[in-house]
């Protein structure tokens, strides 16, 4: 397939929680084709406007939008939710799952999470989902010399965990989002985009909490200045060359913007996003 590009909707989370149908019609009419939907409710109507999923996906098609992939928070592992987000995403038409955001204070977490990831994986395989790691930038923290993501992947099965790499975060962990990119190989086929502004003045946030610091909910909450994310286009990330590399990805399949936090209305940012990112597809 042609690599396309389309809309994490926590970009508009607040606007959703306003008017959630009213916010689809928007983002549709800025020229969004392709969402992906966020899940941090075991309810999982509670993530989409209290519509099943019949009747989401009904609004979708009206709106000319397409459903092609969902984050997920941890419990989604766990069998007694799994089946329910397998349901769900079959009659919405989700085809990939992105695991949210986790946290490690120990190699032992890391591999008792990657243990889930290939158990609940390999569940969501058998029913035509595809399970992936999205990143933030504390997996980049090094643990007996590798970073937490690389443990991670070395021991989970390549085909049944793969990687949804959110390139502004890589950065954040001091890593080059274009050559982690390459490295990940076939098991990267879904981008995270937004942008850092020139303001920042520490780009790598291990040298502003130090290389060793627990990071938890609690650490990432306070580093997530609002004034450290721009809309893409309006910073200084190689964004030309991040979508250049991941276009000439054989296995490559979409691009999400991703605005975690704006000073501007989010409508307004996602818009701006669109029209930058756009060019490039």
């Amino acid at each position: 397939m042609a690599v396309e590009f389309g809309l994490q909707l926590y970009s508009v989370r607040e606007e959703l929680q306003k008017d959630f149908v009213g916010t689809l019609e928007k983002v549709a009419s800025i020229g969004y084709k392709n969402v992906e939907l966020f899940f941090h409710d075991a309810n999982l109507e509670a993530n989409v406007g209290n519509m099943s999923a019949s009747e989401l996906k009904g609004e979708l098609d009206r709106l000319g939008l397409k459903a092609v992939s969902a984050h997920v928070a941890l419990d989604f592992l766990e069998e007694k939710h799994a089946q329910a987000v397998v349901n769900f995403a079959k009659e919405v038409g989700i085809t990939s799952l992105g695991i949210a955001i986790a946290f490690f204070t120990s190699k032992e977490e890391v591999l008792t999470l990657a243990k889930k990831m290939n158990e609940a994986g390999t569940f969501f395989k058998e029913n035509g989902l595809q399970l992936y790691y999205h990143n933030h930038f504390q997996e980049f923290q090094e643990i007996d010399g590798k970073y937490i993501l690389d443990i991670i992947l070395e021991n989970t099965d390549e085909e049944i965990v793969k990687v949804e790499l959110d390139t502004y975060w890589a950065l954040r962990g001091g890593v080059d989002p274009i050559e982690y990119m390459k490295k990940l190989g076939s098991r990267c086929d879904l981008l995270h985009q937004k942008d850092l502004p020139a303001s920042v003045e520490t780009v790598n946030l291990f040298d502003v909490v130090g290389h060793d610091a627990t990071i938890d909910m609690d650490k990432m909450v306070e580093l997530h200045q609002i004034d450290d994310f721009t809309e893409a286009g309006q910073g200084v990330m190689d964004i030309p060359a991040i979508v250049q590399a991941f276009k000439e990805k054989p296995e490559a399949k979409y691009l999400f913007i991703e605005q975690d936090w704006t000073r501007r209305n989010q409508l307004e940012s996602v818009e701006m996003s669109y029209q930058y990112i756009s060019k490039y597809f």
